[in-house]
């Protein structure tokens, strides 16, 4: 696939097939936005359906639109869940391993497992622990359990199909509102708001004027992005796959591009002289020597054992054992690890 995408359908089928499928794909396929790292925005109005503008209403956002779905059309990364064979699924295995998880790191996972499970049914019709042994060192391997979990109530209700609808979606377990609004616009080519972190930074900088956007995602947010929202469903599926490449590439956290930035001459914080943030502390994410540090190295012991692992084995990689039996708990707690009688340990089967 070039780097230039092909334009969105107009009018997404009910079920995309699968790309193990013999059924012909949609000639003109959505275009899919690989970032960063995903942050599901918290509250459901972020991927609702929005309503249009009256006819003949000029968009507010069009001066935006038109360079960025330009630049991107120029500069969008080719990553195998973008392919137009891809079909829904992999959209949405992309989308639960991106989130708060760099490209890079996501590739060989993705690759491995698409492999192993290019269906839902595929992947449901194995136990949960293996999806957290094929998730490897990804992190947050909750995400494993809600992907199966997900992977099992589609082939169970939706015959094996990943279903368009947005409320269809949504109620499928381990769904949010984020992944929901990401899968229906870049699977199925339909018009929803979809906020992430990196399109929160390129709003909050080009229209807010401000460096950065809040920690948590907010209602001024949410109306931002709907009143931003291009009219037409295959423009605004665009629209927000591009602004998230360009918050991925360009209009980055550190270090910024605005040389390379097609919102350059637009942008309200570049305009304004790029005023330092002013809000709150951004948050860091720390790892060494916390309970993630001691749950991912139990967990990595699990992933390469082949039968259940006694408690002495686990000990010995943590000297702290209050916090190692504490990771160990959460563990269990989460359902990533299953007890056994005689103090042995597995991942969970069922």
């Amino acid at each position: 696939m070039t780097a230039s995408m092909k334009p969105l359908p107009n009018t997404p089928a009910p079920d995309r097939p699968e790309a193990v499928r013999t059924a012909t794909p949609p000639t003109t396929p959505p275009a899919r936005t690989p970032q960063a790292a995903h942050e599901p925005a918290a509250e459901p109005a972020a991927g609702a359906t929005v309503p249009r503008p009256a006819a003949g209403e000029p968009q507010a956002g069009a001066e935006l639109h038109t360079p960025v779905i330009a630049w991107f059309e120029q500069h969008a990364r080719d990553l195998p869940w973008r392919d137009p064979d891809a079909g829904a699924w992999a959209v949405m295995v992309s989308e639960f391993m991106l989130q708060q998880t760099p490209v890079n790191r996501v590739l060989p996972v993705y690759e491995q497992w698409m492999a192993r499970w290019p269906r839902p049914a595929d992947l449901a019709a194995e136990a949960p622990g293996e999806a957290v042994r094929a998730w490897g060192r990804l992190g947050y391997p909750r995400r494993a359990l809600r992907l199966h979990g997900a992977a099992v109530a589609i082939a169970e209700r939706h015959g094996g199909d990943v279903p368009a609808e947005h409320a269809q979606l949504l109620a499928l377990p381990g769904i949010g509102e984020y992944t929901a609004a990401a899968v229906a616009s870049f699977a199925y080519g339909q018009r929803h708001a979809v906020l992430d972190t990196n399109v929160r930074r390129v709003l909050a900088r080009a229209v807010t004027g401000v460096q950065y956007p809040p920690n948590a995602t907010t209602a001024a947010e949410r109306r931002l992005a709907r009143e931003l929202l291009p009219e037409r469903d295959e423009t605004a599926a665009r629209w927000a796959a591009a602004s998230m490449e360009l918050g991925a590439l360009v209009c980055t956290a550190r270090n910024e591009s605005c040389a390379r930035c097609p919102l350059a001459s637009r942008c309200a914080w570049k305009a304004a002289g790029k005023p330092p943030h002013s809000g709150p502390a951004r948050r860091g994410q720390s790892y060494a020597g916390t309970d993630r540090q001691v749950r991912g190295k139990l967990l990595a012991v699990l992933r390469e054992a082949v039968a259940p692992v006694p408690q002495a084995v686990l000990d010995r990689e943590w000297d702290d054992a209050v916090q190692r039996a504490r990771a160990l708990d959460g563990l269990v707690a989460d359902g990533l690890v299953e007890p056994l009688p005689d103090g042995l340990y597995r991942l969970p089967h069922s």
